[in-house]
């Protein structure tokens, strides 16, 4: 009886619909204890969820599983092979690799095409080209895919001769291996060369025109991406964001939501979280207070869920344009909040004037588990300095490090320097300071001869200004500062 006949179907359908890596682990000891595990079709439906979880943990549990079946075949080392190169560690899948070079079953054109997809993953050169050397001494046939993954290979490693080289070899080409090589001088920002790969492309595809909008685009080049995106035949919503991001690089908000409007206009594709995010850090940049309510509207209409960056786009929105208490009517609202959701309510709450109530979310963060990092100081110290609160500012600057594990930066130091300054404790200022580098030291010395001008520290201010002359001589802000405190 074959052993996909004798396998008791409950256990099968269990292991394929499995959800988590200790449910595959229940499916397995269950396979140990009925000798299950060496049958080559069981241990593959094991090995199947590896493929689709390509987690490194994971990944290594479905490799112990292959060492272990009697008679491995091509599939089962090749899902292996193919889940450690969509993995976090791609270079692992060499491992594998090489285990199916030592027999008894050789890698066919699917182990080559993993195996060099993992390589590209990693750029690794040598690895890659080692292993076309076995490809042509294997004496398997031409492959388009294996050819066509050489090419990523060569060119994401910036071998582009050799890239090229193999591209004109190729005895059947396909629009993937024209976008191979496009993709990575896009990736290498070589947009001269990738738009001489794509005016020659006899036929392209969506991909092929959104490496170059997307290249153009992340180069602040954004009238030659216009120029493309127009001229596309046909756009999917990865075209759109191409654009709407490219714009919101280079700060042209109100082009972002004209390109946004020119979306909803043609019916063709939906707006995703990511084109809903610009689309409200745009209005958010323009203090547009009413294309920001319109887009709140739309994602409501449209089910949309507000969770993680959409929130936190609505709420730095609401923030941003004077609706503080909105801001905060969707933060409670949010059920799925992340780090950069509760920075965004401390830094709005500290804008408006609300210090007590940005240290109030602050203390509520770290209470549900979630970690403060490097923004979320800078939040709250400012909030802390819009209002004077000294105290509780000395506090938080003071277990940053200690406490949270947050190496301060300038702008932290920057926070706690002006609010010293404007409290009048200038001796605590310069202790500060002395704890920042001296190449870094300029701005906050700055800011404390400001400081020292609205007390009428003439003494004091002399004191910084001659440490400003002697860490920037040519730089003149020191000399314009004294001479306005003499003045």
């Amino acid at each position: 009886m074959s052993a996909c006949s004798s396998t008791p179907v409950p256990i099968l359908a269990f292991t394929e619909g499995a959800k988590s890596l200790s449910q595959i682990q229940q499916a397995h000891a269950f396979m140990l204890k009925t000798g299950l595990s060496r049958d080559t079709f069981s241990a593959s439906k094991l090995i199947a969820f590896a493929v689709a979880n390509p987690e490194p943990e994971t990944v290594s549990y479905a490799h112990s599983i292959l060492n272990r079946i009697e008679s491995p075949n091509a599939y089962t080392h090749n899902s292996v092979i193919r889940a450690y190169a969509n993995s976090s560690a791609p270079e692992v899948a060499l491992v594998p690799f090489r285990e199916m070079l030592l027999g008894p079953v050789f890698p066919d054109k699917y182990s080559f095409t993993f195996a060099l997809k993992a390589c590209a993953a990693f750029c690794g050169f040598e690895e890659g080209r080692q292993i076309h050397g076995i490809f042509l001494k294997s004496g398997l046939v031409s492959d388009v895919f294996v050819e066509n993954t050489l090419v990523n290979v060569y060119g994401r490693s910036g071998h582009f001769e050799i890239a090229r080289k193999v591209l004109d070899g190729m005895p059947e080409r396909d629009v993937v291996s024209w976008n191979s090589l496009l993709s990575a001088y896009v990736e290498k920002g070589l947009l001269e060369e990738a738009r001489g790969v794509f005016d020659e492309m006899e036929e392209r595809n969506v991909e092929s025109w959104n490496f170059m909008i997307s290249g153009y685009a992340a180069a602040g080049l954004v009238e030659e991406a216009r120029e493309l995106f127009d001229s596309m035949p046909v756009k999917d919503v990865v075209s759109w964001n191409a654009m709407v991001s490219g714009y919101a690089r280079v700060c042209c908000y109100s082009e972002v939501l004209e390109v946004f409007i020119e979306m909803l206009n043609s019916f063709t594709e939906r707006p995703d979280g990511f084109t809903l995010v610009n689309v409200l850090s745009a209005c958010a940049n323009l203090g547009s207070l009413s294309q920001g309510e319109w887009v709140h509207v739309y994602i409501d209409k449209n089910g949309i869920v507000i969770d993680g960056f959409l929130a936190t786009a609505l709420v730095d929105m609401y923030s941003k344009c004077g609706k503080i208490d909105k801001a905060l009517e969707v933060f409670r609202a949010t059920s799925e909040k992340d780090v950069s959701t509760w920075n965004s309510i401390i830094s709005g709450l500290g804008v408006h004037g609300l210090g007590n109530d940005a240290l109030e979310i602050f203390s509520e963060m770290v209470y549900e588990g979630f970690k403060p990092n490097g923004i979320t100081f800078i939040g709250v110290l400012s909030a802390c300095n819009h209002v004077g609160l000294l105290d509780q500012a000395r506090k938080l600057f003071e277990t940053m490090n200690s406490v949270y594990g947050v190496e301060p930066t300038i702008e932290h130091y920057g926070c706690m320097v002006d609010l010293l300054g404007r409290m009048g404790k200038f001796e605590e200022a310069e202790e500060v300071v002395k704890e920042v580098p001296a190449e870094e030291a300029s701005v906050l010395l700055e800011s404390l001869l400001g400081a020292c001008k609205r007390f009428g520290r003439m003494e004091q201010a002399e004191s910084i200004a001659k440490r400003l002359r002697e860490l920037n001589p040519g730089e003149t802000s020191g000399y314009v500062q004294i001479s306005n405190l003499y003045a």
